[in-house]
């Protein structure tokens, strides 16, 4: 995953090599290389700084990845081996100065090299790494026998594995469509439930696949998981109620109130890092919600007496969390802070911090 700002995705190529022919298959996997490699970058610099964007999942599945599936598969099939490419890397010492500034996209590369069905023969970076195949060949058999093992199994960081054949939850955007109609579309493919607890939600089968949907691509339907949904439901805010959504990225959530308060009234959506900020931003454009300001700041630096507050009748607070009931459809255990040796002291480190925050943004609520 790649980006431009310091933990915004950014394009690391724009458009494949000028010199012709290649197939459609080529362009394809070229395209989906750079778009893994930006998502990765994106990944990485946010597990390193402890403050992600966006889930892995989030970030292939968003509106401007076009090849999600294999977007996807290299992606996590990279973060599964990172640990043995980036050993090889230093072993075979090939990277330059010019691409060890574009470790993502040489990672997902050396992923496909090492490890992939596909040999890549579009690009430079694919080119330049093709070349000195057999360096990284002969590296990655030189840390089998440094490891003192016989397999490249044997080498991955051991990863948990989770149960994930949960329920596919839908909620029905109902400023843009009733529930009744979304179940009409999706009943043409899925097997679909209302769910008994939250009336806009609906429950499909494990595995369903809906991300090219086009009920989710013009944001008549959201990806959202129950425990999720069931936040702006139990707020239960009425039309033309002042609401104040504390911590508001991505926006799922955000946009479930606009939708119970029929987009009416006013509804202040805070949020303080400026690239969720843009996340939140496009959430709000594809629900269709009008009735929400966007609050680019810190929610614990609000005055409870300032006037323009004064009509607020109820605060959404969903502060960040442990996320430990949602590690699976995350794929957190795939990232490298979560890695055995890591794991342990980040979580406890983690946790502390969150229950101070969580612990402040509570009292100012209640104050407000």
């Amino acid at each position: 995953m790649a980006r431009g700002r310091a933990n915004a995705p950014q394009r690391v190529a724009g458009k494949p090599p000028a010199k012709q022919p290649f197939s459609g298959a080529e362009r394809s996997a070229y395209f989906a290389r750079r778009e893994a490699a930006r998502i990765l970058r994106c990944v990485l610099h946010g597990d390193a700084e402890r403050r992600a964007v966006a889930s892995i999942k989030s970030l292939v599945y968003s509106p401007s990845v076009r090849n999600k599936r294999a977007t996807f598969a290299l992606v996590c099939e990279t973060l599964k081996h990172l640990n043995v490419i980036k050993d090889v890397l230093e072993i075979a010492n090939v990277l330059n100065s010019k691409w060890k500034r574009q470790e993502a996209l040489i990672y997902i590369i050396c992923y496909d090299i090492l490890f992939g069905q596909d040999m890549p023969s579009v690009g430079d970076a694919e080119k330049f790494l093709m070349g000195r195949k057999d360096a990284l060949l002969s590296a990655l058999a030189k840390l089998l026998v440094r490891k003192k093992v016989k397999s490249i199994d044997e080498l991955m960081v051991p990863s948990q594995h989770f149960d994930v054949s949960k329920p596919r939850y839908v909620r029905v955007n109902t400023l843009k469509m009733d529930v009744g109609s979304a179940m009409h579309e999706l009943e043409k493919q899925y097997t679909v439930q209302k769910d008994e607890i939250v009336p806009d939600l609906l429950v499909m089968p494990p595995g369903s696949d809906l991300h090219d949907h086009p009920l989710v691509k013009n944001g008549n339907i959201f990806l959202q998981g129950k425990a999720s949904s069931m936040v702006a439901a139990a707020l239960h805010p009425e039309p033309g109620w002042e609401v104040l959504d504390a911590c508001s990225a991505p926006g799922n959530k955000t946009v479930h109130l606009a939708a119970l308060m029929k987009g009416k009234g006013r509804l202040v959506a805070c949020e303080l890092n400026k690239e969720r900020v843009k996340r939140l931003e496009q959430t709000i454009k594809l629900s269709g919600a009008s009735n929400i300001e966007v609050f680019h700041g810190d929610f614990l630096g609000l005055n409870p007496e300032d006037p323009s507050f004064a009509k607020v009748r109820a605060i959404l607070l969903d502060p960040s969390c442990s996320g430990s009931g949602t590690t699976a459809d995350r794929l957190d255990h795939l990232l490298p802070s979560h890695t055995a040796d890591n794991s342990a002291n980040y979580d406890t480190m983690r946790l502390h911090k969150l229950a101070i925050f969580q612990k402040k943004a509570l009292a100012h609520a209640l104050s407000c």
